[in-house]
């Protein structure tokens, strides 16, 4: 049984349009992609830098300066994909564009850290 003859007809009446922009836009869809990348992008970087590196890398040999170098680049990388995810919102003209761009900038600048630190390491 679908959806469609559960609902009534008027089902949405008093859910603002803006609550089904993200369905049936097409036009955010671009942007949304670009955000769960960034962010995926995101994720990865830090898995890698709190797990991966400080307690597996070691078990198999690997130096820790691998791991600031694989951090500088991954940090990098997901920096570009979080101004892309910020540059299609306000291009799509999401409704969300301000809140995503919120939480991209603070990845940003969480990445920013990162790549100080790491780039600290690399330097001695």
């Amino acid at each position: 049984m679908s959806d469609a003859t559960i609902l009534p007809d008027n089902a949405d009446a008093g859910v603002p349009d803006s609550a089904h922009a993200s369905t049936g836009d097409q036009t955010s869809e671009p942007a949304e992609r670009v955000f769960s990348k960034s962010v995926v992008i995101s994720g990865i970087r830090c898995l890698l830098t709190y797990i991966v590196f400080p307690f597996v890398a070691p078990l198999v040999g690997i130096a820790s300066s691998t791991g600031a170098v694989i951090g500088v680049l991954i940090g990098l990388v997901a920096i570009v994909f979080n101004v892309l995810s910020i540059r299609r919102f306000f291009a799509s003209n999401h409704p969300y564009r301000w809140w995503a761009s919120a939480m991209n900038a603070a990845v940003i600048v969480l990445l920013l850290v990162l790549f100080v630190v790491d780039s600290q390491t690399l330097l001695g």
